[in-house]
This record gives structure tokens, sequence and C-alpha cells, in this order.
């Protein structure tokens, strides 16, 4: 029998290939604020110098992209794939145009915020959408590009930064990234492919009972609607821009001076976009066709157990909390950080409770019963934990030796790890077809140990040699062999009607097993550190008589520096060593490989 990827039109691989272009462009803004950061804080009227009252930009994504990932997940298997994918990309346009409206650090914070869940809910609905279009045997190369796409963002995306910024104003990256989203949304939405299946037959893609988007004719089109959207638009627009001609004109200047208090929002202007945000509202949740349908999506958050949803969601914000804004090079925890882990840990309890007891919880019972299902969960926190170290501590070791003069040089230095993720990713999908997932996955994760051990032994020479390209470039490989089969296990265990949902839950545990991981590698390095500096001769030893330090001392300091970093880099060969270990018992039974009795002949 025909498998059902030989019978797939090339529409199905156009959705497939559009999904996957959004993935990557969201995987690319993740990196791009990194560039672009400092100026971001600049227009938010932040010191250069006070870099951790910018922090929020970095937490706020990160909050968005996580904690609402298990819900969204959950509403792609209940709404369809393709629904959630193009309402994702819509609130990651919203997001990316209050980004680049924004004028202080609240309105900075929530447009990333919205750019986080939107980028975020584009990876398990693509997931799923793998699942829903390849048979088991079939999944590994797509699943391989959808990975190799979204870690090929971390590469393009400082280098589309950085032509954006060298030309133009940060704002503009907003701005591409608000058109990309709303044609990419536009190009998904109105994609139609496939002849008319069966009666009752299942539609996992969301495209309705024809496989044909509903087409929207200008007769059905909700005028109210519109005009309200278009008034709000144009008054929240002039509020954030303030532009000066009209702020001094002694008329329409009125408009802009705040009935009470100081913001900006409590001018006739910035309180007639409220009125008209809220009456939109009102218009998408009572007219018969709205814009918006946020009947429909309230009744699928409802569905998907949206207070079981926003108790997961405080638990994994605590945790976020507690470590995105902490300085790592010096810090394990921000100052508050205890209070953060003690409210995830209260949400965690309220979750646990709420599961046991509601009757179709977030995540159903028996969803994860299969080992591989709950050992991808495992095996992804520990790859998180490992690759963490890399992303984090290549950089900071090449700006402690050879780059000191230069964070841009240093930064680049991870570019050759980077660059192997994607083909890693790939090689990894194809070879899930012939070979079982945890062999591929724990050969990764060999070879990500093996690379942070050489990383292990580098001085403060080594990386201006062509040797310590190996194992970067060794490293970014042996993980992204290790993506694929992670995530062809997780669906390959688990039912068709939870596929968004198990998808979501790996990238989360990576996510925190990320954070974690820098917790701990970073308390590790740091007492190594500490015990290297406190064996050293005081600086009037060391500098011959002189009571001020000289490059003697800053040398010997350097010295445990570089040893921190090596501990590090241990640290995390242990993890990738646990994570391979614990892919090859777990994924026994994940059968993601081709079967023989199932060939396919060319008819």
């Amino acid at each position: 029998m025909t498998p059902p990827d030989r019978l797939m039109t090339a529409r199905p691989r156009l959705l497939l290939g559009l999904a996957s272009v959004a993935v990557a462009f969201a995987a690319a803004d993740t990196y791009v604020v990194v560039l672009a950061l400092p100026d971001m804080m600049e227009s938010a009227g932040i010191p250069i110098d006070q870099l951790q009252r910018g922090a929020p930009i970095v937490s706020g994504f990160l909050l968005g992209y996580v904690a609402m990932l298990p819900l969204i997940g959950r509403m792609a298997d209940l709404r369809g794939r393709v629904p959630v994918l193009v309402g994702s990309l819509v609130l990651f346009a919203a997001g990316s145009l209050v980004t680049a409206a924004a004028y202080d650090l609240p309105s900075l914070v929530f447009g990333r915020f919205l750019q986080g869940v939107g980028g975020g809910g584009l990876v398990p609905a693509t997931l799923a959408l793998v699942a829903d279009l390849y048979p088991v045997d079939r999944r590994g190369v797509p699943l391989g590009v959808v990975s190799a796409v979204q870690e090929l963002g971390s590469v393009i995306g400082p280098l589309y930064g950085a032509v954006i910024l060298a030309v133009s104003d940060w704002r503009v990256i907003f701005a591409v990234n608000l058109v990309v989203g709303l044609v990419l949304a536009a190009a998904i939405r109105n994609l139609r492919f496939g002849p008319k299946p069966q009666e009752n037959r299942p539609d996992p893609c969301g495209l309705g009972p024809n496989r044909t988007p509903p087409i929207r004719r200008w007769a059905t089109l909700d005028w109210g609607g519109l005009v309200l959207l278009l008034v709000g638009a144009a008054a929240a627009a002039l509020v954030v821009l303030q532009p000066t001609s009209l702020v001094i004109d002694v008329t329409w200047g009125q408009l802009f001076i705040p009935v009470t208090g100081s913001g900006r929002w409590l001018s006739p202007l910035g309180l007639a976009a409220i009125v008209a945000a809220v009456l939109f509202l009102v218009r998408c949740g009572t007219a018969r066709r709205p814009l918006v349908d946020l009947r429909g999506w309230w009744a699928a958050a409802l569905s998907a157990d949206l207070p079981g949803a926003l108790f997961l969601g405080a638990a994994l914000g605590g945790v976020i909390l507690a470590f995105a804004t902490a300085d790592p090079r010096v810090e394990v925890f921000a100052p508050q950080g205890w209070w953060y882990l003690l409210a995830a840990l209260v949400a965690t309890a309220v979750f646990i409770w709420h599961l046991r007891t509601d009757d179709a919880p977030l995540v159903p019972r028996g969803a994860l019963r299969r080992t591989p299902a709950w050992g991808a969960l495992l095996v992804s926190f520990f790859v998180g934990a490992a690759l963490i170290a890399a992303l984090i501590d290549i950089p900071i070791f090449a700006r402690t030796t050879v780059y000191s003069d230069s964070q841009l040089l240093a930064a680049l230095v991870l570019v050759r790890f980077l660059v192997a993720l994607p083909v890693g990713a790939v090689v990894g999908g194809y070879l899930t077809r012939t070979v079982s997932a945890g062999a591929v996955a724990a050969a990764g994760m060999v070879l990500a140990a093996f690379a942070f051990v050489l990383m292990s032994r580098w001085d403060l020479t080594s990386l201006s040699a062509w040797p310590a390209t190996i194992p970067l470039v060794v490293g970014g490989f042996g993980f992204g062999l290790a993506l694929a089969p992670v995530n062809a296990a997780v669906l390959a265990a688990t039912d068709s009607d939870v596929h968004g949902l198990a998808g979501a839950g790996v990238v989360v545990s990576r996510m925190m097993g990320m954070l974690v991981g820098v917790s701990a590698l970073t308390t590790i390095g740091l007492r190594r550190y500490y015990a290297e500096a406190g064996d050293l001769p005081p600086p009037l030893q060391v500098c011959g008589g002189s009571t001020t330090r000289c490059d003697a001392f800053d040398h010997l300091l350097q010295e445990a520096g570089i040893a921190q970093e090596q501990t590090v880099f241990a640290g995390a060969a242990v993890c990738a060593l646990v994570a391979a270990v614990l892919a090859l018992v777990l994924f026994r039974a994940a059968e993601t490989r081709a079967l023989p009795s199932r060939p396919w002949v060319n008819p």
C-alpha cells in the first residue's frame, strides 16, 4: 500500500515548508535581541551600564515562550494545527508591532511577551503537523528539517540583526517581523490542498470538512469591528509616536495632554484608544461573524483546561524569573530568586492537585504513559542542561582569553558551533529512519560530551589555534544529531490527539533544563573560581611590593577564570552523557524506523 506521504500533493509540503519558515523566523528573533538590546534599553531610558535593568526584555520573551506553551500545544490538538499556526503568527506580529512602537520598559516587555507566546506556539503545532502528514516510519527527515531550521535561526538571527542595525534603527527589525508574520499567516490561512475527505474523516490539521479554509467575502465582513480596530490602532499609534507637529499645535496638542496624572494613556487620545480596544473585544465576542473569533478561541482554551494551564504557567514562570534575571557570570539566582522559586513550588502543588481532580485536565490521564513519551521529556531536560553551557560559556571563555577586547569576536566563536547544529539535525532525522531513535540520540550526545571534554582542556591560547574548531563543530553536530530522534520518539509513543501537547512538553523540558543547568553549572564553576582565587598570593607579594594590582596578578585571576570555565565544560559533559544513557535506555520501545513488512513499491 502506498504510504500517506507518497500520496501528498505539493500543497501539504508547502504548508509544512511555510510552517518551518515561520519557526525559523521566530527562532531568529530570539537571538536578534542580543545585538539590539543596548539600543532598546537606551530607547526605554535605561543607561547601558545598568544592564540588569534591561533583563526583563529578555525574560519577558522567555516567560511568554515557555509558560503558555503547554496550553497552546493542547489547543493545537483540540482546535487544529493550522488555526493555531495562524493565530500564533498573528500574535507574534502583534507583539512585533507593540515592541517596534514601545517607548518605555513596560511596553517593551509586553511586546516581547506577546512575541514569545506567538513564537513558542509555532513549534508544537509544526511538530504535530509533521506527525499528521507523515507516518511514524517516515517522520525522521521532516522532523530533522524542522529542528534544523529552528537552530538555523540562532545563526541567522544575529547576522540579520547586525545588517539592519548597520543601516537603520532597531525598530526596523520588529517592523520586518510584523510584515513577515502577517504574510506567513495569510499564506498559511489561505492555503488549499487535497481532495475532499470522506465523511467523518479526522481533520487534525484543522482545515474544516472540505480541508479548505472558508473564504470571507466582503458581504460578510464585520465592518463594525474593522472600524473599531482601525480607530483604536490609529489612536494608539498617535499616543506612542507623539508626532511633534501635532503635539506642539495649540489645538491638536490638547489631545496629548493627560486628563489626570502623567501617563500617555490618560490623555484623550489614549482613553479613546482604550475605549476602542474594549469595544472591539466586545464586538468580537458578540458579533455573528467577528474579525477575530474570540468565542471560539475562548471555548478552545477552556476545553484545553485554561485553569490548569495557568497553574502550570505560574510554576514555569517562577522558575524562569528566578534564573533568567540573574547574571550567570556572578550569581546563581536573582536577588529575589528564592521567592520566585517558592511561588513556583506552590503553583506546582496546586497544578498536581488540579490534574488529579479535574475531569478533563491539561495533560490527559495516560497521555504520557509509555516510557519513550515521558522519557523524551527527561532526555530533553538533560540535553538543554548541557546545551546551555555551550551557548553561554563558549563566548565567555573567548572573552576571558583571546578576545578580551571584542565582544563581537568572542560571540562569533560560537558560530562554528551553531552552524554544525542544523547539519546534525538533518543527518539525525535521516538516520532515524533506519537506526533506532535511542541509538541516534545517544550517539549525538556522546559526541557532545566528547567535545566538552576537549573544551575542558582549553587554556589561555587555545582559541587562537585551528584545533579549537574541532570540539566546536563536533559538539554542534552532536547536539543536532539528537534533536530529531527525541521528537520522533515522543510523537511515536503518544496518540495523535495529544501530539501538540507532547511537542510542547519536549520544548518546555529543554528550556527548563537550560535554566536549571545554567544555575547548577554556574554554582560549580564559581566554587572552582573562588577556590583558585583563594589560593593566590596577595597582590603585594606578586607585584613586587606595589600596593596596586599589576599584570602578573591579573594573569593569575585570568587563570582562575579559565579554571572556572573548564569546570563548567566538564559538568556539561556529564549532563550530555546522562542524556545519552537515558536515550539509549528509555527509547528502546520507540519504533520510529521503516518496517521491512511495509515496503513502498513505485506503481
